[in-house]
């Protein structure tokens, strides 16, 4: 069969980068990309936690552009407890995204190679959808996941607030203090002009915490001042969220390889599981999708969701115990950390 039109549900960054896929390893297929809100980027959910974009190794081809950075970072200050490690990059290799901007820019990558966006456009249900391959990158809970009754993977949960004139706004360094309590702290520069850091919690699972008051009370023994001028959070997939291929709907971003286990960081993940979607779209070879996926991010995976399974455990026995597993993992290989 030769696919002629694909329907992609999402306008974000794993959306956008099938498209762009698509398009480059086969400009005659027609690209129809659904975006819920009525603006793609300045919208509700083009704001993320982090916001922090690495572009080394296998994805250098999305190295965001203009605006689209507020900050190049040369620094990963970390703490494990008693621990402390610092990951040093070398610049123009990571970076601080103006995320809804970066987003633009992959969406008028999308149109010059002929991309069809519709914006403020809904998709109810995927038997609306004409295609004859659709890309479901509609985030974490995936809409066509529930649709179709597929339970997702393992889940976390994050609360972050930006604090504008902050006194803590160091331009190039970004810190990651992990807490027994089976989960991280972050404090991220943003807009320099503002003198922003976007500081956040995130837990591994759902332990009923109030993420709120948790970061209050991070913020008050950090001495982290600042005025809040934007809030965001909510669920986030750990790790692989299978399955990958389903008929000929394929999963990518939260909907399909979720975030890093550790980190949670999903940027590269969701542009790089787009890119992979698109070629076996161009290609025709839509089985070859869930193979590549696996090559690609299972081996932290199956890191990651040892580690998780592990901290649930010793959660129940004593939290302390959750220290020891992530400096395990810490001495193992550093870059778990600083990926």
């Amino acid at each position: 069969m030769y696919f002629i039109r694909v329907d992609i549900i999402g306008a974000g960054l794993g959306g956008l980068s099938s498209a762009i896929s698509i398009k480059t390893h086969n400009p005659d297929i027609e690209v129809v990309v659904h975006e819920k809100y009525k603006e793609i980027g300045y919208n509700h959910e083009g704001r993320r936690c982090g916001e922090a974009h690495s572009v080394e190794r296998e994805w250098k081809q999305w190295v965001p552009t203009g605006k689209s950075i507020f900050n190049s970072i040369l620094h990963a200050d970390i703490t494990l407890g008693k621990h402390h490690y610092v990951a040093h990059r070398s610049d123009n290799e990571a970076f601080i995204l103006n995320r809804q901007e970066f987003i633009c820019q992959l969406a008028r990558d999308a149109e010059r190679r002929g991309v069809i966006l519709r914006t403020n456009d809904k998709v109810q249900t995927v038997k609306d959808l004409p295609g004859d391959v659709l890309v479901d990158a509609s985030g974490c809970p995936s809409t066509v996941k529930r649709e179709l009754n597929i339970k997702p993977g393992y889940i976390g949960k994050t609360y972050q607030e930006t604090l504008q004139d902050s006194n803590c706004f160091m331009s190039d360094t970004i810190k990651i203090i992990f807490s027994q309590m089976g989960g991280y702290f972050w404090v991220f520069p943003r807009n320099p002009e503002k003198k922003e850091v976007n500081i956040g919690v995130g837990v591994f699972g759902d332990f009923g915490y109030n993420l709120r008051e948790m970061l209050h009370r991070f913020q008050e023994e950090q001495s982290i001042e600042g005025t809040v001028n934007y809030v965001t959070g909510g669920l986030i997939p750990l790790g692989l969220q299978r399955p990958f291929l389903f008929k000929n709907i394929l999963f990518v971003g939260d909907a399909g390889v979720g975030a890093f286990p550790f980190s949670g960081q999903g940027i590269y993940r969701a542009l790089m599981s787009g890119d992979i979607a698109g070629r076996c779209i161009a290609q025709n070879r839509l089985e070859k999708y869930p193979s590549i996926i696996r090559r690609e991010f299972t081996q932290w995976d199956v890191v990651g969701s040892l580690f998780i399974k592990t901290n649930l455990v010793f959660r129940r026995i004593n939290s302390v115990l959750f220290y020891h597993t992530l400096n395990f993992f810490a001495r193992q290989e550093f870059d778990v950390l600083s990926h």
